[in-house]
């Protein structure tokens, strides 16, 4: 038997705060669903418009279809370049 609908959570957290929504949506579906049913533009605009997710700590595509009990998160923008910040304490430590 095929469900009707599915469980799923959207989070987003930063240092200090946690946002979360849980919903109930159609069986089919995808990341992309459940940001605009979560209104993720309009109670997270500091994400920007280009929202990276996941689900659960692997990055996804906002066409993938969504399981029941799916968690996904909402990644924010990176403040500096990983590698240039590596390079930065490099630098530093010689």
């Amino acid at each position: 038997m095929n469900a009707v609908a599915i469980d799923v959570e959207v989070v987003c957290a930063w240092p200090d705060r946690v946002w979360s929504r849980r919903l109930t949506l159609p069986a089919d579906s995808t990341v992309g669903d459940a940001l605009c049913a979560a209104r993720c533009s309009d109670e997270l605009p500091e994400l920007g418009e280009r929202i990276n997710a996941g689900i659960y700590g692997r990055s996804v595509m906002l066409t993938q279809r969504l399981a029941d009990g799916d968690r996904v998160e909402l990644y924010r923008p990176l403040l500096a370049d990983p590698k240039d910040a590596r390079r930065r304490r490099a630098a530093g430590q010689t």
